[in-house]
């Protein structure tokens, strides 16, 4: 098994109207039901937004501290989901469920092999 970071994209703005939202938080809990039954759910969870992030930057020898996103952007990571599945394939096929259920572009990258702790 391989573990896979789907990462939520979303665009920049106001929350989305309140029916919208539901429907595509109930495909959402039904995508994760989904993933448990099948052993492949590690973990997700939604982020605040982007101004609400904090990013320290190493420079010359310190490190400095910045309100606000690490790149400027129209959009932003909105939530991760970390999976754990056979192949590239089937974090693949997750991520287009959670591309339709959340209409947001999703990312999926595979974590680096390494201790766990």
């Amino acid at each position: 098994m391989t573990r896979y970071l789907l990462s939520m994209h979303q665009p920049d703005g106001g929350t989305p109207e309140p029916e919208f939202l539901a429907r595509v938080m109930r495909e959402v809990g039904e995508l994760r039901d989904e993933l448990v039954a099948d052993g492949s759910w590690v973990f997700g969870q939604g982020l605040h937004g982007p101004e609400t992030a904090t990013v320290l930057r190493p420079h010359d020898g310190d490190v400095l501290v910045t309100d606000g996103p690490f790149v400027e952007g129209k959009e932003h990571l909105g939530g991760v989901t970390i999976i754990d599945v056979p192949d590239l394939d089937a974090a693949l096929r997750w991520g287009r469920r959670y591309a339709l259920a959340t209409t947001l572009p999703i990312e999926v990258r595979p974590f680096r092999p390494g201790v766990e702790g």
